[in-house]
């Protein structure tokens, strides 16, 4: 569990309120005491609370959200949905975008374990941050692997794969250009690709994958969505989140192509946001609410210490929603 201020008193040998003193820098205190009990929180990895500070003895129960980017309207509707039911049991969430950046998401980190938070649910993970480690946290993770045991939620990413590629063949298509995002970490939604290609092999048809960095513009994407329409010529496209399916379609119709006839299209997530202002889009449709619901159900589990119960994973089921961009 996180260090309190009562185990960093009792490591430096000297009392609660003299721990307090030297946080709050009030009255005199001796340069001995303050390097012990500067020298005790370093050793504890204990961060003060600057909530408490700040709300003078007012206690907030906090749980950290970290994501990578809360532009993508899956994520936005997923963070939304897990802090109004964190809401309703008397938590506030502090919510952080770390755009998939290592530094930036171990300040946040830093910033959470300052404020105290009672633990994190996360989306976003670079290998090798030492805080997740150090913090003693309960804490959840949303479709990203962990080392150490922390239990992850995920669609069931290899099926929407397959549903993918089943649909497209059995509506004609044969030649396949599927894109994703950065295939440089194990997280769950790499199966998406397995998936898809697994299906499409049996079948002896050919794919062709692009992957795009995390950070890439629209503007380069749509560059590269043109070359590669214009150079290999599908007749299929998976995309492993729906903005991507959504600029292959733009792009596709900008070269002339029809869709469904020429090209079918679909993508991943299926947020209440595409679902309403993209009809033209056929897309795996992911248990968004299913997914909250866990994921807080899950940590919740982790602050009642009831960790011998829970699994490593979670995997939900996912469907497809069938529209424009396929064939009847």
């Amino acid at each position: 569990m996180q260090p309190k201020l009562a185990d960093v008193a009792k490591l430096a040998g000297v009392s609660v309120t003299t721990v307090s003193r030297v946080i709050n820098d009030r009255g005199y205190l001796s340069a001995n005491t303050k390097e012990k009990v500067f020298a005790a929180m370093q050793q504890l990895n204990y961060q003060p609370s600057l909530a408490a500070r700040v709300l003078q003895g007012k206690q907030f129960k906090l749980v950290g959200l970290i994501f990578a980017s809360l532009e993508n309207p899956f994520i936005a509707q997923l963070v939304v949905e897990i802090e109004n039911r964190l809401f309703t049991h008397g938590y506030k969430a502090i919510i952080c975008n770390s755009m998939d950046n290592p530094e930036k998401e171990q300040q946040y980190l830093k910033m959470l374990l300052a404020n105290q938070v009672d633990g994190i649910i996360t989306g976003s993970h670079n290998e090798g941050i030492e805080e997740y480690k150090m913090s003693g946290l309960p804490i959840v993770s949303s479709d990203r692997y962990f080392q150490n045991k922390i239990p992850t939620v995920s669609s069931d990413n290899q099926a929407g794969g397959e549903l993918a590629a089943r649909t497209m063949i059995e509506k004609g298509s044969k030649k396949f250009m599927l894109v994703s995002g950065s295939l440089e970490k194990k997280a769950p939604n790499n199966a998406r690709i397995t998936g898809f290609e697994k299906i499409a092999a049996d079948r002896k048809f050919p794919v062709e994958v692009v992957e795009f960095p995390f950070n890439s513009t629209p503007t380069i994407r749509r560059a590269t969505l043109r070359e590669k329409l214009l150079s290999y010529h599908p007749d299929g496209i998976f995309c492993t989140d729906d903005q991507t399916a959504l600029l292959c379609m733009q792009e596709a119709r900008k070269l002339g192509m029809q869709i469904p006839k020429d090209v079918q299209v679909i993508g991943y997530d299926g947020s209440d946001y595409v679902q309403e202002y993209h009809p033209e889009l056929s897309t795996i449709v992911q248990p968004v609410s299913d997914i909250a619901e866990l994921l807080v159900r899950l940590l919740f589990n982790r602050l009642q210490q009831n960790d011998d119960q829970l699994l490593d994973k979670y995997v939900l089921p996912i469907k497809l929603l069938q529209r424009e961009s396929l064939r009847k």
